[in-house]
């Protein structure tokens, strides 16, 4: 049985929808690929899932989690499912290309299904889809808007610490 809660964030509202107990999407406002929100169930804001996403989304935005620990349910072809595992192992901070990730999944020439697979992310922010850029270093597109994708790829950069910044002013 399916439920949702909507929550917000520095990226405005997001809709969390939940199936037997693990989270199976993640949207934002006015993404691309948004099922309809008839799909998402009955809202349930005090479901456990919810309450968990929710306070480690609260981590996540105030610095304080880097990844996150949530029960998840991919519904997708085996190749999507692939891709979105995929899309786990790509670290705070850090970006891969549509073309590093098809090579890492043993189809090299697949970035373009990557890409397609990476736009249909339904868990995004939990699950990294942002961290995907093109070959160029270019942002390319993104579900929930370019904007967003800058937002949260700027917002994981790793800052310098006091002692660098310190070292680099001298």
């Amino acid at each position: 049985m399916r439920s949702h809660a909507v929550v917000d964030s520095p990226c405005g509202l997001l809709t969390l929808v939940a199936e037997d107990g693990a989270l199976c999407g993640l949207y934002m406002h006015e993404q691309r690929h948004r099922p309809a929100d008839t799909t998402f169930g009955e809202r349930s804001a005090g479901a456990e899932v919810f309450e968990r996403t929710e306070a480690q989304l609260g981590e996540y935005f105030a610095g304080q989690r880097r990844e996150f620990d949530l029960p998840l349910a991919f519904r997708g072809t085996p190749f999507q499912r692939a891709v979105w595992a995929a899309l786990l192992e790509i670290p705070y901070g850090e970006t891969a290309s549509y073309g590093e990730l098809a090579q890492l999944l043993g189809k090299p020439l697949a970035a373009r299904a990557v890409g397609l697979a990476n736009g249909k992310n339904p868990i995004s922010i939990v699950v990294p889809c942002h961290r995907v850029i093109g070959s160029t270093g270019s942002l390319t597109g993104y579900g929930g808007g370019v904007e967003r994708k800058r937002y949260l790829l700027g917002f994981e950069r790793p800052r310098p610490t006091s002692r660098e910044a310190a070292s680099t002013e001298v």
